[in-house]
């Protein structure tokens, strides 16, 4: 595959919009203050020629709650592949156990009021999908190659967006495997069919990020599963170079005498490749799939200030000079849609401080268009200190509740919230996540507002959405008022989600049904959403009485 010059404008320049740009919405405001209530009958509003509701004659600015939660908010958990840490649960199952582990994820997801999952796909240089490129993983069935008997990424794109989760496909570039024996590797590997592409540190084996030819192969092989599979985000972790191991030292000599002329410093070199291949992804990213999103989720620490004044007032490991990490860079030069640092500390640590860091990299972000959402550590529920308090994941929220530059947060890993980390998720659920929320929109990712969709009730207790003219949806949020429909209610009402029931995803052919609660005398409006999470207009009532 050939991927563009990597001179081109960022691919959040407007010539990388996916779509053809709209004008932005109209802003959703409410009817003159004091408009008389309308109420129609419950038998107009199930007749198939219901009535319509009424236009409005004018529209004000919307007054905002300050107590209401954000709409719009990245709600995400990693799924970790490799050692089994999340899914699959363990090696060898048969294709049934397997996914009805992932399912239960998912469903455990949606009931602690998640709206996305970063799944991780390629842990060790192979594959959770039939890949031309890499080996299936040994973490689906315990052999290196061995094919699970279905196509394990397929599925879990398909039943995360049936719960309307968006999905991130998460890779681990650079790393081989959790050992350095090259003959374990199946034959046909490519680290052992390009011997001269690895190498082996701290007792595990690593692609070079110096050799180019290496680089271009990891890109073009987890390209392979953007460009086939409806993937909502592409997800890089922390590691990139390996993390430092005492008493060793990286053996890139040798590709750094062929490949490092013009840098006088190895480490500057270092850099410069792992900014190549990030820098590399995104290109290739938008080049094929402008709509999907491109994020890295690194070390929470870039430098300390005492080391550089950009940095943060901490004094922990710095992830510029032990991972050759410039995620700042990354931020600043527009190559992610989202930044997602591992802030995995607690608040009022002396060396690396939540409330510290946060903020910088709020700073970090502004301006840039780049969206900031924050890693927990779910894992660590229960360690000394700190972490001995389950309220401590609500106060992070908390925290960032006055740091309106976090649009975001992603937690450390899906078993942790299910073993040692429940209690404290149940509590940060209470707190902050009682209402659901839509997944935060990247404006300059383009795409359409849908046209409002058409419903209509029946006496069971169901809603019949089917789509406006136009594009169809790729979903629909459902918002719920007591009592019969009112004048310019719904206008602003869905500006808040405490009146949003939850979201279903739309069918084939861009309808969809929705079972509401049993409460009786309740007025329903729906809305259109795009795959890009920008909302149409509410849709004329449906009251059930």
């Amino acid at each position: 595959m050939a991927y563009p010059n990597r001179n081109r404008p960022s691919r959040h320049r407007e010539t990388s919009a996916p779509f053809p740009r709209t004008a932005a919405p109209r802003p959703r405001t409410a009817f003159l203050a004091g408009a008389l209530a309308t109420v129609l009958t419950a038998a107009l509003f199930h007749a198939p020629q219901a009535a319509a509701a009424p236009e409005p004659v004018h529209r004000q600015p919307c007054e905002t709650d300050p107590e209401a939660p954000p709409k719009h908010q990245m709600r995400a958990e990693w799924i970790a592949g490799v050692h089994n840490i999340d899914w699959p649960t363990e090696q060898g199952q048969t294709p049934e156990q397997q996914q009805a582990d992932l399912t239960d994820l998912y469903d455990e997801a949606v009931d602690n009021g998640l709206n996305a999952v970063f799944v991780q796909i390629r842990p060790t240089a192979d594959a959770f999908w039939p890949s031309p490129y890499e080996p299936w993983s040994e973490w689906l069935t315990g052999e290196q190659g061995g094919d699970p008997g279905y196509d394990p990424l397929e599925f879990a794109v398909e039943e995360a967006h049936a719960r309307n989760l968006e999905f991130h496909a998460w890779y681990n570039p650079y790393r081989v495997a959790m050992h350095d024996d090259r003959n374990a590797l199946v034959e046909d590997h490519p680290a052992r069919q390009n011997p001269d592409w690895v190498f082996d540190y701290g007792g595990q084996l690593y692609y070079d990020p110096g050799v180019p030819e290496a680089r271009e192969f990891v890109i073009e092989a987890m390209m392979h599963s953007v460009e086939n599979y409806d993937l909502d985000g592409v997800h890089f972790d922390d590691y990139f170079y390996p993390y430092p191991v005492s008493g060793e030292e990286i053996p890139d000599e040798a590709t750094y005498a062929e490949h490092g002329a013009g840098f006088d410093d190895i480490a500057d070199w270092r850099r410069n490749n792992v900014d190549l291949m990030v820098q590399g992804m995104s290109e290739a990213v938008n080049s094929v799939k402008p709509y999907v999103k491109f994020g890295i989720s690194p070390f929470g620490i870039w430098r300390n200030s005492g080391t550089d004044p950009n940095g943060s007032d901490t004094n922990g490991s710095q992830s510029y000079d032990n991972q050759f990490a410039d995620s700042r860079k990354w931020v600043l030069e527009g190559w992610l849609d989202y930044i997602n640092p591992q802030v995995y500390w607690e608040i009022g640590l002396p060396v690396a401080d939540y409330s510290v860091l946060v903020p910088w990299w709020e700073e970090v972000a502004e301006g840039t268009g780049t969206h900031l959402y924050i890693g927990q550590a779910a894992y660590k529920v229960g360690n000394a200190g700190a972490w001995q308090d389950p309220n401590e994941l609500s106060s992070h929220l908390d925290f960032n509740r006055d740091h309106p530059g976090v649009q975001g947060d992603v937690y450390f890993s899906a078993t942790s919230l299910r073993t040692n980390a429940r209690e404290a998720m149940g509590i940060l659920v209470e707190d902050h996540y009682s209402s659901p929320a839509l997944v935060p929109v990247k404006e300059d990712l383009g795409g359409t507002v849908p046209a409002p969709p058409k419903v209509t009730a029946d006496g069971g207790g169901t809603l019949e959405i089917a789509p406006g003219p136009g594009e169809a949806p790729a979903y629909y949020a459902v918002y719920a008022f007591d009592g019969p429909p009112v004048r310019g209610q719904a206008p602003c009402g869905i500006e808040d989600p405490r009146n949003l029931l939850g979201t279903v995803r739309a069918g084939d052919d861009g309808t969809a049904t929705y079972t509401v609660p049993g409460s009786a005398d309740t007025t329903y409006h729906v809305t259109a959403v795009h795959r890009l999470h920008h909302e149409s207009r509410a849709s004329k009532p449906a009251y059930l009485p």
